[in-house]
């Protein structure tokens, strides 16, 4: 079988290309020193097994006061295989309510011949990669083909995410611009896997780009008009350090997370319009422009509402805790609405819901133009090559 080479390095050399030049950028970015804000010499978290219960902290009516005392194995470190006496504490945030045989986090500092010890929390690394296991098995069970090139796209999401939004973000580069570029390299990489190298992909990654930016846009006016900006966060004095030591902009935090946020559902409403329209010109070779137009935007229209709806309800959802407090303490509706970290998930559902309605005309209007086939440009017959000119080419009777 001959391999036509000059078809291959059409379809595939500038994704090689460029994927090649993507991780050349990855390992640059991450070459970096990072500023030690605190003093962990020594410190360690090491993985152990909890042999025995010492000391337990469990009262009569089944809660917990103070510290428990146990004996934990431990697995890794400089003490592996040894058994250290320590404390877990009972706090919701830090400590296990440990048993015999639960394998927990320790935090070691070894300084010498001293070894001081904590159980930091339960050791969850397995549950996390198990889980994540089966929800990648099950979208390539049920997904097939298309649910593998999926899982891989969302793979590459993470690590992007990890590997390049964060190290730019961190070496003063725009949170904004880095999370620009972040969405528009894994909607290409995502939009490929599954639509490969097409018109189609080039359509729902350029109305991807350009929802999570109306979405920024919609943010940043609301921002301007209600006073909130990206420094009333809650743990604006945390950041306040990485401010003063690296410079990093964090007043731009909250809307670079937000156009991440965003990414997804606008990445959902602008793939199914242009899968949408390219199968009605597969069946329909001879559509109009103005006539796909319409038929993408009833399909947009459709996918507007449900996608909405998720972003206004996951930002509602991360707000639950704090609306159940202000319920209990019955505080007034005057002073819920002008809080800062009710403004904030406010204008975060509005700004990302905007992305997904503006995304969809942006769409619908690229892909009436790209993905239009070419008999849709329909030229009127001349009306000098009528019935009259057919005729005399006729045969006389």
């Amino acid at each position: 079988m001959k391999v036509d080479v000059r078809n291959l390095l059409k379809r595939w050399g500038i994704p090689v290309g460029l994927l090649f030049v993507f991780m050349i950028f990855v390992i640059w970015i991450n070459q970096t020193n990072k500023t030690e804000l605190i003093n962990t010499t020594g410190q360690t978290f090491e993985k152990g097994v909890v042999t025995e219960i010492l000391e337990d902290n469990v009262q009569e009516d089944g809660t917990r006061i103070g510290e428990q005392k146990v004996v934990v194995k431990m697995t890794t470190g400089v003490k592996k295989g040894q058994e250290l006496e320590t404390t877990s504490s009972a706090g919701y945030l830090f400590g296990a309510a440990c048993k015999v045989g639960m394998h927990v986090i320790v935090i070691q500092s070894v300084a010498g011949d001293t070894v001081i010890t904590a159980v930091y929390a339960q050791d969850r690394e397995m549950i996390i990669f198990i889980f994540a296991a089966l929800y990648i098995a099950a979208l390539i069970l049920i997904g097939g083909w298309q649910g593998a090139k999926g899982a891989v796209g969302l793979i590459f999401t993470f690590f992007a995410m990890i590997f390049v939004e964060i190290p730019m973000v961190y070496r003063g580069y725009s949170p904004i611009g880095s999370a620009v570029f972040l969405c528009f390299v894994t909607t290409l990489v995502t939009m490929t896997l599954i639509g490969g190298w097409s018109k189609k992909t080039l359509v729902a990654t350029i109305g991807t780009v350009i929802g999570v930016v109306m979405a920024f846009v919609c943010a940043k006016c609301f921002s301007v008009a209600s006073g909130i900006s990206g420094w009333n966060v809650s743990n604006i004095e945390s950041l306040l350090t990485l401010w003063e030591t690296n410079g990093i902009r964090v007043g731009d935090l909250l809307f670079a997370g937000l156009l991440i946020s965003a990414l997804g559902a606008v990445m959902d409403v602008t793939m199914s319009a242009a899968s949408s329209m390219q199968e009605v010109v597969h069946q329909n070779s001879t559509i109009s422009r103005r006539e796909l137009f319409k038929a993408g935007m009833r399909v947009g229209r459709d996918m507007m509402g449900t996608d909405s709806n998720t972003l206004i309800l996951a930002f509602a959802g991360g707000s639950l805790a704090e609306l159940l407090l202000d319920y209990s303490y019955a505080l007034p509706a005057r002073q819920i609405l002008n809080s800062n970290n009710i403004g904030i998930a406010i204008m975060q559902g509005l700004g990302g819901s905007f992305g997904v309605v503006l995304a969809v005309p942006f769409t619908v209007l690229l892909g009436s133009i790209l993905l239009a086939p070419r008999t849709s440009i329909r030229l009127e017959p001349c009306p000098d090559l009528g019935e009259d000119d057919e005729d005399e080419d006729a045969p006389t009777p």
